[in-house]
């Protein structure tokens, strides 16, 4: 029998085994590679240090994550709800 084998990432990802952690806590792909490769760029401690003081997304209005929504490439989300919105933008 063949051997299973895990997908690697495209040559585009910096720092494949933190990819695949990430990728294995549930992370999307675009999510996991944008991490990894800020990871490569600085390094890993300096990545966890970084975040800005946005609000969490339930915190926030409609109108607010709707606004966000388009800067993502969420797609469908005029007919979405607040519920359905800030999930899309969590796991985009």
């Amino acid at each position: 029998m063949p051997q299973s084998r895990k997908p690697t990432p495209g040559p585009s990802v910096k720092d494949p085994e933190l990819y695949e952690a990430l990728r294995e806590e549930g992370a999307s792909k675009e999510k996991a590679a944008r991490i990894a490769n800020a990871a490569a760029a600085t390094s890993r401690e300096e990545v966890g240090r970084k975040g800005g003081s946005a609000e969490d997304y339930p915190d926030r209005t409609k109108a607010e994550l709707l606004t966000r929504a388009p800067e993502l490439g969420i797609k469908g989300r005029s007919g979405m709800s607040k519920a359905e919105l800030v999930d899309a933008l969590r796991n985009h």
